[in-house]
């Protein structure tokens, strides 16, 4: 069989990319504190598949939106049925929704986390293989749901150290009433302006107006600037909502920016929108975003049930979350057996070790030169040295890697005098 030489089709797919080393870690650790703010806030994890039926996603999406028209991985598979990598997590569980009949257990409070997938242009911060942590609160019509969500990334952004660098920008798309009339104002404002508007805003003209408001074609911004707000059209409700929201993040000291053009452009959509943003990733700046879908239920055929939710990308945390904080992980003990004799008895206490709790990197072969060179590459607190003379008198060599002191210890008392290495959360299992 000839070998496989390198190129090409040996490279990662453009917009993919291994996760491992220092950005494995980053991963990780961002992993962990999300899920623990998630749970401390009453959530459950839930994990959905990485692809649906298509249909999933356009009914949720919109036959018109960027998503589905330009970066969906859609296939058929051998039986026929189309199916889509999913590009996005709400979607997938609003049918998870529907299809475990969780409408008699709510409200329903959810988080997870998993890989996502477009077909868009790379760039910092930006792949087609993307990762995002999820929360969503369902079956809760009232503002507290929309505080809460918000309190959940306010703290997550404070307990990565990141708070300071982003900036909460939060508006109201109303409800039904006020977003109707908004629209029929940006319809007539727009068309007086067709001449100007892009192809792509041409096209959403009469489908989702609101999404013009999102454009980035420089023509549609500058059209943008002097096209009616949205606040003009709110009605009571509406104004009665967005200050109770507001409120609350007054008296949780949550600091925000109220942005008029901040839009979501469907149907369903609709009160709270938001976004937490940065000016440290270029012109990818959005961290954190989210907002209410009330009516996304009924789109999907299932009962009316309130929603709101928002997602944030890994990759994004990643490049923002500081190194030091990240690798403040655990380091492990080094175990090393000097001869052949001696490795039945490492195995033995790099497992107790283990069990108790230790990372533990394990020197299988070498001069005890590139042993230690390796202890000390994986940042190992003390080295556990078993020769054969140590093991005839049952004992094994301690040598600290901070300060370089050594002792003998008897091979009974490793697991003890080792024991001020484990974290306080070990010790109380």
């Amino acid at each position: 069989m000839a070998k496989l030489q390198p190129g090409p089709k040996l490279q990662p797919v453009r917009g993919t990319h291994d996760i491992l080393g220092d950005k494995a870690r980053a991963f990780r650790f961002i992993q962990g504190v999300f899920q623990d703010v998630a749970i401390r806030f009453g959530h459950q994890e839930i994990s959905t598949p990485i692809f649906e039926f298509t249909e999933v996603f356009k009914r949720t999406l919109g036959e018109t939106s960027d998503v589905v028209s330009k970066e969906m991985y859609t296939f058929e598979d051998r039986g026929g049925e189309f199916l889509t990598l999913r590009p996005e997590y709400t979607a997938g569980i609003a049918r998870a929704f529907i299809s475990n009949g969780l409408q008699q257990s709510l409200p329903c409070k959810f988080y997870g986390f998993g890989p996502m997938f477009r077909y868009e242009r790379p760039q910092k911060g930006r792949m087609r293989q993307f990762h995002q942590m999820d929360v969503e609160i369902l079956g809760v019509p009232e503002p507290q749901a929309d505080i809460e969500v918000l309190a959940i990334a306010a703290t997550l952004l404070t307990e990565l150290k990141l708070i300071d660098d982003v900036t909460l920008e939060i508006n109201s798309l109303g409800d039904t009433e006020s977003r109707n009339d908004y629209r029929d104002a940006l319809v007539t404002y727009f068309e007086a302006h067709k001449d100007q508007l892009s192809e792509d805003s041409l096209a959403r003209l009469t489908k989702n107006p609101m999404r013009i408001l999102d454009s980035k074609d420089e023509g549609d911004r500058a059209l943008v600037e002097n096209a009616p707000r949205i606040s003009a059209y709110y009605n009571d409700p509406t104004k009665a909502f967005f200050d109770e929201v507001i409120s609350g993040l007054d008296a949780l000291d949550i600091k925000y920016v109220i942005n008029e053009r901040l839009v979501r452009g469907l149907d369903y959509y609709c009160h709270t929108a938001f976004e937490f943003i940065t000016t440290k990733l270029g012109a990818q700046g959005t961290v954190l975003a989210g907002g209410r879908y009330d009516g996304l239920m009924e789109l999907m055929g299932g009962p009316p049930t309130a929603g709101i939710g928002w997602a944030a990308g890994m990759e994004r945390m990643a490049e923002l979350v500081s190194p030091d904080l990240v690798l403040n992980e655990p380091r492990p003990i080094a175990l090393i057996p000097v001869g052949p004799d001696c490795q039945s008895e490492a195995l033995k206490i790099a497992q107790q070790l283990r069990i108790a709790g230790h990372a533990v990197h394990m020197s299988y072969k070498g001069n005890m030169k590139k042993r230690m060179k390796r202890a000390n590459n994986a940042n190992a607190n003390e080295a556990v040295i078993i020769g054969e003379d140590e093991l005839a008198r049952g004992m094994a060599t301690i040598k600290n890697l901070n300060d370089g002191k050594q002792q003998e210890i008897a091979l009974d008392k490793i697991l003890n005098y080792l024991d001020q290495y484990l974290s306080l959360e070990v010790k109380k299992r």
